[in-house]
Parts: C-alpha cells; structure tokens; sequence
C-alpha cells in the first residue's frame, strides 16, 4: 500500500530529514502490522568523510540497511535506505553518517531514546524488551551503547571521596570490587572490574583520570589488604578511611563470640539463661522504653561476661562522634585500657585489630565518610542481579551496573 508525494513530506518532517535525504516511499503492510519507509539520498547532494569532515565524491551506495524507529500507532517502523560511500583523499573509502542513527546501530536515535528510558523504568529487562517488541540481545546492545556515550560524557571533577567495595558475582569466592562516588546527593557506582586482588583494584581505580588523582582526599574502605596496598600506590596522597560498620561488624563478632562461650559454659551448669538471645546482643536500644529494651534490660542486668562484652561495644560507639582529634584519641585510650584489662579475648582481639589499622581507622574524625552509600549501592546491584537470575559475563553484569547505578547521561543527542 503505498502513499502519496504530501505524505512522504510529512514523514521527512516527523523524522526531521536535512536536505540531503527525502522519503522515498511509505509501505503499510497491514497484515505484519508494519511500516515501511524508504529513504533516498538526495541525487547532487554535498557528501561530508565521516571521520576527518572533508567534503568529498561519491564512490559508492552500501547495501540496504534497515533501522528500527518508533512505532506508528501499533504499527511497528523500520527505516530503509542505501547509503552512499564517499572518497576522502585522506581517510579512502567511508560509508557517510547518516542524520538518524548512529554508526552501526540498527535503531534510530529517537527509539533508542525512548529504548533507554524504557530499560531505566521497568522493574526488568524482560518486561522491557516486552514494551519495545526487542529481544534480550538488542537490548544488551542498547545498553553497550548507552554507557559508552554516558562514560564519554561523565566528569570526575567533583568526586573527592570515594568509596571501594567488594560484591559477590558468582558462585564461591567469585566477586567484584566497585568503585563509587560517595556524596551522599549523588551517590554512584563510577567502574567496576572482576575479582578483589590487589591488580583488579590498581586497575580499577586508574579509571580515575591521572590529573584527577591528587583531588581525592580520601578512600573509604574495608580492611582487605589488595585494597589498602592498591590505594596507596595509585592515589598516594589519599587518606584511607576505615568503614565504621566494618568496625561495628567486628565488634559484634567479638560479642556474640563471648556469648557462645558463656553459654557453653552456663548450659553444662543446666544454666539457659543465654539461650535464644543471640540478637539481643547484637541491637543497639535507641528508644530505651521500647518493649524489647525492657526485656533486654532485665538480661543485661545479671552479672555476665556477655553483658560486659556488649557494654564495651556499644561504649566504643562514642568514638565516632568526636570531631576533634585529640578528643578522640582520649577516649580510644581510656576505652582500650579498659577492654585489655577486661579478660574478654575476643575483646582484645578486637583492640589488637582496631591498633594495627589505627591511623586509616583515625582518618573518619577528619573525613567523616563511611560506605554507607556504597551499601546503598550494592542493594541495588543485588536487585539487579536477581531480576536478570544471575549473569554468566562480567561485561554484561557490568554494563548493566553501570546503566543503573552510574548516574550517566545515557540518552542519545539529536537535534530533531
């Protein structure tokens, strides 16, 4: 079913065609519920090398190509045209860039706009290629390509803290280390690179722009040794600041370790005074009337070496909000003392930990950051990972990070 000269025209507007193409013909076919529109060259028009710009002669026509566009109604779209190849003195023979697509892209700007914001919406990929009528693969592909402008785009210029931090990818110890942003107004994931070794986090944090690199004022992270050596070589004049949730991590650990003790012991005496109250132990009791503090309380109260192990926990939580240095450092003292002098080994053990990475433990009073926002981070990533049941690539896992945690400016740039 073919269509008259008035409707081509209105199609080279809705397409917002330049004066080097036209639209040829638009083919309805109604029974494949498709639109057809061939696309034609302007005979005479300038030809321009898609690589250096040069104006140039016509060599050529490439095979025809089609490109996905829009749907007409429910009428799905395709573009059709022969696209001339020029001869540049310079860079030889060039297939020449066309106004509504990008190079070697199967789709046209304006349906991979609408793709993106499509894939950025829906609670899956799945649903997604539902919505646009594409398959799984073509949608990775959008994806690549989106990220790739995004990363083009993006400026480093205001990241000063940063935050570096390990997720499982797939079976065993089979992990990535991500890179973030840490403001908490623009949290973001800036790389991501397989495994946790001292080489994959070099790597990583090299992403970071060389002339970039002295700006960073500090790196929060966990105790991992690849992490701390890798940040010290890369970005030498950066603070390493210890995660004050790890800390707590540990110390909870030390707690419920005394616990496990003290029970062992109290249970052989037919004693089950501990028994059932593991995380008890492990709260912090903001609101002191809640049910749940009383009843700790009542626990808490009984002469136990678990109710001193769990004082000394959430005593230490004191340290963190000091502001001035040497306040801070008073309290660690007196607070150490008291621990060594406590026989509460895993206690000790703790304080033997805490005094080992002092200095990058030290750095929050002065930077005040923690990886709060990369765990912010990592529960969107997990949500990721499980709508898509897993990934078998890294580059597909990655990219998908990068779509949805990167904060990027993903959409194509047309002027139509």
């Amino acid at each position: 079913m073919s269509t008259s000269p008035s409707l081509n025209d209105h199609y080279s507007l809705l397409l917002g065609l330049d004066k080097h193409w036209e639209v040829e013909r638009v083919d309805l076919q109604l029974a494949a519920k498709q639109v057809r529109i061939d696309l034609r060259h302007v005979r005479g028009a300038a030809l321009t090398c898609p690589q250096c710009q040069n104006a140039c002669v016509m060599f050529d026509h490439a095979p025809e190509r089609e490109w996905r566009h829009l749907d007409t109604m429910q009428f799905e779209t395709v573009l059709r045209a022969r696209v001339p190849r020029c001869q540049c003195e310079d860079c030889g023979v060039k297939t020449i860039a066309v106004p509504w697509a990008g190079k070697h892209s199967p789709f046209t700007w304006m349906f991979e706009a609408f793709a993106v914001a499509v894939l950025q919406s829906a609670a899956s990929t799945q649903e997604a290629c539902a919505l646009l009528g594409i398959g799984w693969e073509a949608a990775q592909r959008l994806m690549e390509r989106a990220v790739a402008r995004g990363l083009d785009r993006r400026s480093l210029a205001e990241l000063e803290h940063a935050g570096m931090d390990e997720k499982s990818f797939g079976a065993g110890h089979d992990y990535i280390t991500t890179l973030n942003d840490l403001r908490a107004d623009a949290a973001r994931v800036i790389e991501v690179v397989p495994g946790r070794s001292c080489d994959a986090a070099i790597k990583l944090l090299e992403h970071i722009p060389a002339a970039q690199r002295p700006q960073i004022k500090a790196v929060a992270m966990d105790m991992w040794e690849a992490y701390l050596k890798a940040c010290r070589k890369v970005l030498p004049e950066a603070d390493i600041v210890h995660d004050r949730y790890h800390i707590s991590a540990h110390l909870n650990a030390a707690v419920d370790r005394v616990r496990k003790d003290e029970h062992r012991l109290l249970q052989s005496a037919g004693d089950t005074t501990l028994k059932g109250s593991k995380y008890q132990w492990l709260r912090t009791y903001a609101d002191r009337r809640s049910s749940a503090a009383v009843s700790f309380r009542t626990l808490h109260q009984l002469d136990l070496k678990t109710s001193r192990a769990w004082h000394y926990k959430e005593d230490f939580r004191h340290f963190w909000n000091y502001h001035q240095p040497t306040a801070a450092e008073r309290f660690y003292e007196a607070w150490r003392k008291a621990v060594m002098r406590s026989r509460l080994e895993p206690l000790k053990k703790v304080v033997r930990l805490i005094d080992a990475h002092w200095r990058e433990i030290f750095n929050y009073i002065k930077h005040r950051i923690t990886n709060a926002a990369s765990e912010g981070l990592n529960s969107r990533i997990q949500a990721i990972k499980s709508a898509a049941r897993g990934f078998r690539s890294f580059a597909n896992y990655r990219i998908r990070i990068l779509f949805h945690c990167g904060r990027l400016d993903l959409k194509p740039a047309f002027t139509h």
